[in-house]
């Protein structure tokens, strides 16, 4: 196994990388997943047939007993014992395969009682697809547990064959392994020759097996996930939740940094300017000239504040960006970089407010984050759409090693653009250069 030395991104300590020399086709039959894979599939068989039985026994003693009003409780039962063996199959999906497969909707009743339940959980669309597995997968199950049983063990008992074939001689009363037989004629594995050739196409047996209990684990995969996991609008409500919390975080640490910059900036002068102007005006009289340099010194300071005022403003919404447009609002942004930044902006028509506000917020963040931490010496900014996507992309010459998952600004701009269904690539390399791509949604301003 070989050992390289690379530089974790952004944090400059060596990152340790291995590499296996033995190539990954002779690693398969002693790799820890392909033992899980293969348990997984002999542990399928007796599961599916408990399944199985108990999804035929249920649902076919509810039909019989339809006549009466016993039939439907015990449908209700028997699809509600389906969904805890569907339970029971996601998490052994997740512990043997690895398949992160979420929770289906959970059983929502609108009011209280048996009956409540009842009705909700033969409505639930959940219970009927993990009835649908319970029946589908015993066939599946029953296919791949031979499939696999059998490659496994004939493989690894050809592959073994040098070590054991003394058996026959010595115990069965033959040379060596039948290949064929008949009343006249039988052909044994008994030479250098054949042993070796019967304990070649028992490695290639064995080495091939791992990639078919593979193969026929995808398929499970397929099913869990299918028919056990959340459907796409469960997955889509879920998703659509979590960006709606995201938003919320966003806009109360929005309120929160604009209410300390107002109360440590802006408002602070602006005291202090009130007892500047009450020390003034008592000193008219006394101390003209005092007086005189007091008001000075106050009309700078509220020169300022007003330039806080404005920072904050712009911070927030500048109005050239509602004025003219992104193009003018990114280059004004451009243009208090640090390094040189050119802009080029090519849209066909103003995006929505909101797009728009997200858009120049992005560029905004990124800009700030090569003025302070790139080391950069030219930046660009290009905007443009692509059918009903609106794409940012700012690229500098900097020492990169910018990263996401670090916990840094640019994972903060990722939960904000993901609130929007927008997505942030981020391309930066140690030594540089830096290519971040913002993509958002285009919708287009509302006449």
């Amino acid at each position: 196994m070989a050992t390289d030395y690379g530089y974790d991104s952004g944090l400059g300590f060596p990152e340790t990388v291995r590499r296996h020399r033995v190539p990954a086709g002779l690693r398969a039959p002693f790799e820890g997943r392909t033992w899980r894979e293969f348990g997984y599939v002999l542990l399928s068989l007796p599961i599916s047939i408990v399944m199985f039985a108990y999804a035929v026994t249920m649902i076919s003693l509810g039909a019989g007993l339809l006549v009466t009003f016993l039939g439907i409780p015990v449908f209700a039962a028997g699809l509600a014992g389906c969904r805890g063996l569907g339970a029971l199959e996601r998490a052994r999906a997740r512990g043997l395969l690895g398949l992160e497969v979420g929770d289906p909707e959970p059983i929502r009743m609108r009011k209280s009682g048996f009956m409540a339940w009842m009705g909700a959980v033969l409505k639930s669309g959940t219970s009927w697809r993990t009835l649908l597995y319970s029946v589908l997968h015993l066939p599946w199950a029953t296919f791949s547990f031979v499939v696999a049983v059998n490659f496994w063990v004939y493989g690894w008992a050809l592959l073994t064959y040098p070590l054991w074939f003394w058996v026959f001689p010595a115990y069965v009363g033959q040379d060596g392994l039948q290949l064929y037989g008949d009343q006249t004629h039988h052909i044994y594995l008994d030479n250098p020759f054949e042993i070796g050739v019967t304990a070649l196409v028992g490695l290639l047996f064995t080495l091939a097996t791992p990639w078919i209990v593979r193969a026929l684990t995808m398929v499970d995969r397929v099913m869990v996930h299918g028919l056990l996991g959340p459907t796409r609008l469960t997955a889509r409500v879920v998703e659509l939740e979590s960006d709606r919390g995201v938003v919320v975080d966003t806009a109360a640490a929005d309120l929160r940094r604009i209410e300390r910059d107002l109360h440590d900036g802006a408002q602070a002068r602006l005291v202090a300017l009130a007892m500047d102007l009450g020390l003034a005006k008592e000193k008219l009289t006394e101390d003209p000239a005092a007086a005189a340099r007091m008001v000075d010194e106050a009309h700078g300071e509220v020169k300022t504040a007003l330039q806080e005022l404005r920072d904050l403003a712009r911070g927030i919404h500048p109005a050239v960006l509602t004025d003219r447009g992104l193009d003018a609002a990114l280059s004004a942004v451009a243009s208090r970089c640090t390094v040189p930044v050119q802009v080029e902006v090519d849209l066909p028509a103003r995006p929505a407010p909101a797009i728009e506000g997200i858009a120049y917020f992005t560029v905004s963040e990124l800009l700030q984050n090569i003025s302070k931490h790139s080391r950069a010496t030219f930046a660009a900014v290009d905007v443009w759409r692509v059918e009903n996507r609106l794409l940012l992309q700012v690229v500098d010459n900097g020492v990169g090693g910018a990263d996401v998952s670090s916990g840094s600004g640019l994972a903060g701009l990722a939960e904000r653009l993901d609130a929007v269904d927008g997505i942030l690539v981020v391309d930066s390399p140690v030594g540089g250069p830096t290519r971040v791509t913002a993509e958002l949604p285009w919708r287009g301003e509302r006449v």
